[in-house]
Formats: structure tokens, C-alpha cells, sequence
């Protein structure tokens, strides 16, 4: 990714870090060093500090008094409790999302589902997937009209960005189930079933937990 100058320079830088971390250039547990960066970058430090605390926010870096920020670990416990916390976001927006959408919503959100189904039948861009994703969870936030919760599922976008890095080989082998969730999830919500609403997407996000543990197990060692 080539560095530009934006017009909000410290969210720029942020969205610039969040990259290195997340395609693993700066590695888990590693110092990101505000000098370092403002020096690479050609910026100040306060704008380089600025964006750490993004990223703090983020859940990709760690700032410690006297130490500094360093990127956030990402081992199996990290992996398992990021998936726990973010499952239970997203059951929270499709339980106000099925509360609250009316018929005027109803042809926006099959639109955006659309575009999910197309890039996991047409694209195997593993990354295209998630952000046609994340597009659908940003038109559920609009429909439900939460602040609160559409920051919070914000701040977790780059994390689980970080583990789609990690994991896409295996993701990209089952692209087929991801469909089936989400035409299994909007059938649920087009019928207001919160129940089983709640099932798809346990069921499908303890599916994705292990792809991620797989992905961060070592491989074993090969018979001598």
C-alpha cells in the first residue's frame, strides 16, 4: 500500500498501520515506534500518536505507559474471545434489526445481500467477501439507528479483518457455506425469527472460530 496524504491525516495514517498489522508487515507483539513512523511517513509524531490511539481502539495495538504501543497478539485465546464478543454484537444488531426494519428497507438490504452472494459465487477474493460483508453490516447499523452499537462493531472491523488475513486460504475452500448463512440469516429476518436468526449465526461463527484456530495451530511436524 503506497502512503498518500489525506485530508484527515491521522485516520489516514491509522488506515495505513492498520494494513501493515492486518497482512502481518509488522508482526503480533511487535513495537510500532512513533518516531520511526512519523520519520517513514513524513508526518509529525503527534499525528503518529493520534492514529495509535485509532488503533488502540481498533483492537490492533497495545499503548503502554513508558513502553508504547506494540501490536496486539493474535494467538488462540486472543482469536476465541475476539469471536465470542463480536458474535454477540452482531445478535444484538439482528435482534434490533428484525425489530425494527420496515418494507421501505426491505429492497436496500436484499441489494446488499446481492452483492454478497455475487462475489462468493463470481470471486475468489477472500477480501472483496469481507468487505461486501461488512457493507451489509453497515446498512443493518443505518436501519437500526443504534449509535452505540455501530461504533462498537466499527472499532471491531479491523481485527476481524486481521484474522480473515490469516485464515483465507481455508476461508476461501468454503465460501459456499458463508452463502448458505446468508440466505439462511435474511430468511430469518425477512420472517422476524429471532430464534433462529440467533442459531444461524452461532452455528456459523463457531465455524469460523475454528478456521481461525486451525489457522493459528502449528502445523505438525512431519514423520521422520
Amino acid at each position: 500500500m503506497e502512503f498518500q496524504v489525506p485530508n484527515t491525516l491521522a485516520e489516514q495514517i491509522a488506515n495505513y498501520l492498520a494494513e501493515q498489522i492486518m497482512t502481518g508487515h509488522i508482526h503480533p507483539g511487535q513495537r510500532v515506534h512513533e518516531a520511526k513512523v512519523a520519520s517513514e511517513l513524513k508526518v509529525s509524531r503527534a499525528s503518529v500518536k493520534e492514529a495509535l490511539y485509532t488503533l488502540e481502539r481498533w483492537h490492533l495495538v497495545d499503548i503502554t505507559p513508558r513502553k508504547g504501543a506494540s501490536a496486539t497478539r493474535l494467538d488462540a485465546e486472543h482469536a476465541s474471545e475476539l469471536y465470542d464478543v463480536y458474535m454477540h454484537l452482531l445478535q444484538m444488531l439482528v435482534e434490533r434489526l428484525i425489530d425494527r426494519w420496515q418494507a421501505s428497507d426491505r429492497d436496500l438490504l436484499l441489494a446488499k445481500i446481492e452483492q454478497v452472494t455475487r462475489r462468493l459465487t463470481t470471486d475468489a477474493d477472500v477480501l472483496a467477501v469481507v468487505e461486501a460483508s461488512f457493507d451489509v453490516m453497515d446498512t443493518c447499523c443505518q436501519v437500526v439507528g443504534n449509535p452505540y452499537l455501530t461504533e462498537a462493531l466499527a472499532n471491531f472491523k479491523p481485527a476481524v479483518s486481521r484474522t480473515y488475513y490469516l485464515s483465507a486460504d481455508r476461508y476461501r475452500q468454503d465460501l459456499k457455506r458463508t452463502a448458505q448463512f446468508f440466505s439462511g440469516l435474511t430468511r430469518a429476518v425477512l420472517e422476524r425469527d429471532k430464534a433462529t436468526a440467533a442459531e444461524h449465526i452461532q452455528a456459523f461463527f463457531q465455524h469460523q472460530r475454528q478456521l481461525i484456530l486451525q489457522a493459528l495451530s502449528p502445523e505438525p511436524a512431519a514423520a521422520p
